[in-house]
């Protein structure tokens, strides 16, 4: 079975992010740079399928600036036999983050294609889905488990009052989530010889933007909290507060 992995490079969540000069771009200069821990679990969720089938190969495709072989690495040292790097030092929005993936992707013929359902730097759940359209391939999204034999895939996603079971052949592009499974930490012999690997690097045919960044605002500052009373005398006030001045209730 072949198998690949759609993989992004985001800030680290701890980060303290702040804005560059231009006002419309962040500041990366001491960013700290992980896996998007989403596609952690799409990760781990490749590894196993190749391990419960006894053969296969899972590759990792990520889009970003040479500097991305870092987190590239790390996913060989989980146990991925090898990587993709489409490189692109600048910024790309959804749809040329898509085309440059599925270039790439159109020449593999991967039998199963896994995303993390978001990332969690922009949080827009889009490039697994728009692949999906490229490629012509079914997509499913924030699944919470997957079987896959003789050539098909069942698939349970969590809905609102239960699962929806969704079944169908390969191939299949997947958005995993966090209820998935639980993504391994590399062992040090893998480790090691994740530094043999290898990673090819390829041009990023992205296209033309279809978005630009106006702006970039920070939230505004939290009002001071006020004390409305102690004991159940207040409780009267602050539901007047509440519902006059706050109007939550």
């Amino acid at each position: 079975m072949k198998i690949a992995v759609c993989m992004k490079r985001v800030p680290d969540t701890a980060t303290r992010l702040s804005f560059a000069s231009d006002g419309t771009s962040i500041d990366t200069s001491e960013v700290q740079w992980v896996i998007s821990p989403y596609d952690e679990y799409a990760i781990e969720e490749a590894l196993r399928i190749r391990e419960q089938h006894g053969e296969g190969t899972v590759t990792v495709v990520c889009v970003g600036p040479e500097s991305s072989t870092k987190e590239l690495r790390k996913a060989l040292g989980m146990g991925v036999d090898d990587a993709v790097l489409a490189t692109s030092d600048e910024p790309l929005d959804p749809i040329q983050t898509a085309r440059a993936l599925a270039a790439v992707l159109s020449k593999r013929g991967d039998d199963l294609i896994l995303f993390g359902r978001q990332s969690v730097d922009s949080q827009g759940a889009q490039v697994g889905a728009l692949v999906a359209r490229l490629l012509g391939h079914p997509f499913v999204n924030d699944i919470a488990a997957m079987t896959v034999t003789d050539g098909k895939v069942r698939i349970e996603r969590e809905v609102e009052g239960g699962r929806e079971v969704i079944e169908g052949p390969l191939p299949v592009i997947v958005g995993a989530d966090k209820s998935l499974n639980e993504p391994r930490y590399p062992k040090l012999k893998e480790i090691m010889l994740a530094k043999k690997k290898p990673i090819e690097t390829v041009p990023c045919d992205a296209g033309a933007p279809s978005l630009e960044t106006i702006a970039l605002t920070p939230p505004p500052p939290r009002p001071e909290g006020r004390i409305i009373g102690e004991g159940p005398e207040a409780v009267e006030e602050l539901i007047r507060v509440l519902r006059e001045e706050a109007k939550v209730i």
